[in-house]
């Protein structure tokens, strides 16, 4: 495998990542209005009704769509440029792996400082392989 293919794969992890949430959150969310826990009039403009579980499952696929967008931009830029090399393919597992993390704590137990030291992992391999891109862009060579 070449380095690109090492930088778009925790990419193509994450989408994987982000239907499997959506998944298990549409599944817990039809079970709950199927079981009568949640009426759909209570949820059509708020979600608090929702049983916590499926909360936290709608909670985390969001999160899903917010920073990471900026892995897929920076990706993207690295592949564009011609700048993609071990360090940006490093960040991107970095981003993967604390992302998942991330979301296994979300949707579990959801201990809040463990599930912040995830986030702030993933938001620190975010904004490293920007600096990188940033840096590979202004240095020639």
């Amino acid at each position: 495998m070449t380095v690109v293919h090492w930088l778009v794969l925790p990419l193509v992890l994450h989408v994987l990542l982000t239907f499997a949430v959506g998944a298990q959150n549409l599944r817990l969310r039809i079970a709950a209005v199927r079981s009568g826990a949640t009426r759909l009039k209570d949820v059509a403009v708020n979600s608090a009704a929702w049983p916590d579980e499926a909360r936290k499952f709608g909670n985390n696929f969001d999160n899903q769509f917010q920073v990471p967008m900026f892995a897929f931009a920076g990706v993207a830029l690295f592949l564009a440029t011609g700048l993609a090399d071990v360090t940006s393919a490093i960040l991107a597992w970095v981003f993967i792996g604390a992302r998942m993390l991330h979301t296994l704590e979300h949707t579990g137990a959801n201990r809040i400082r463990r599930r912040l030291a995830h986030f702030a992992l993933s938001f620190a391999a975010i904004l490293g392989l920007w600096l990188w891109l940033a840096l590979r862009l202004c240095v020639p060579g």
